[in-house]
């Protein structure tokens, strides 16, 4: 896909984030959106933003964990707009907790949103890209998909899953040779509400990390803009990449994991020592 000129891409977490700054970079290439969200004021502020450039924008809030909402968003966007050629699976959340101190019910809710999220964005969009013939299907990993954390066992297992889902589903859609491509997007410290909007327990003292100074830390290496992102993003689908890394420290860690495939993990364990 080397133009998204007349396009109709689809996003979830559409209303903040590398989500908005994707949508407004696609509208200004001419690109057609369906936004979604649950936060129905900040996606109607992507819509303005998306409107501004003259492309035709629906939106709609949908909990991308529920099943029947993303099954009948996608059938509403392509009858709105009578095809559909991406999905960005861009929506997610963060935990903060110890893998004993976790609940079900939290590592539920995670996994509902970053992993369950992705595969209904996938299996409910693709026969719209299928019958698009020039589809491209976008899923968003993490930094935490290529290396693990400790206090982010269920976010890891949740990247992680993306990651593998993802590069499967790369290699099957280029044996079917059906005109649809997909990519896995690695972000490192984007500038975004999720370390604000995170979930963190008491769970994590236990291994020597207070939760509100572990979640200020964090922040401070939340650097790269989401337009940035967006930016690289879009690149990398332009070019057909399988992977897209993004930030300095996405390249670190992934050369890191590389180079020390277990041994990694000593040095994440004296680093977290080191900044408590």
């Amino acid at each position: 896909m080397k133009s998204f000129e007349k396009k109709v891409a689809a996003i979830t977490g559409a209303g903040s984030g590398i989500g908005r700054a994707l949508a407004v970079k696609l509208a200004q290439q001419g690109c057609n959106l369906s936004l979604s969200d649950v936060n129905e004021k900040g996606l109607a502020e992507t819509v303005g933003l998306a409107q501004a450039y003259g492309v035709k924008v629906t939106s709609a809030k949908v909990d991308v964990a529920k099943l029947d909402q993303m099954q009948a968003w996608a059938a509403t966007t392509a009858k709105e707009h009578g095809k559909v050629n991406l999905i960005f699976n861009n929506a997610g959340v963060a935990l903060g907790s110890t893998v004993e101190g976790m609940s079900y019910e939290e590592l539920e809710w995670l996994m509902g949103i970053n992993f369950w999220g992705v595969v209904y964005g996938i299996k409910e969009f693709m026969p719209h890209l299928k019958a698009s013939g020039d589809g491209h299907i976008i899923n968003i990993s993490s930094i935490f998909g290529l290396g693990s954390q400790p206090s982010q066992g269920a976010y890891n297992a949740s990247k992680f899953a993306v990651r593998g889902y993802t590069e499967a589903l790369r290699q099957e859609l280029d044996l079917q040779e059906c005109g649809v491509s997909a990519t896995c997007v690695h972000p490192g410290g984007i500038k975004t509400n999720i370390a604000k909007a995170a979930r963190m327990n008491d769970s994590m003292k236990s291994i020597g990390i207070d939760p509100k100074k572990s979640q200020q830390s964090f922040e401070k290496f939340l650097h790269v803009t989401p337009d940035d992102a967006a930016d690289a993003i879009l690149n990398g689908v332009k070019k057909n990449a399988r992977r897209v890394l993004i930030g300095a420290e996405a390249y670190a860690f992934d050369a890191m994991q590389r180079l020390l495939p277990t041994g990694y993990q000593k040095l994440v364990t004296m680093g977290t020592k080191f900044m408590q």
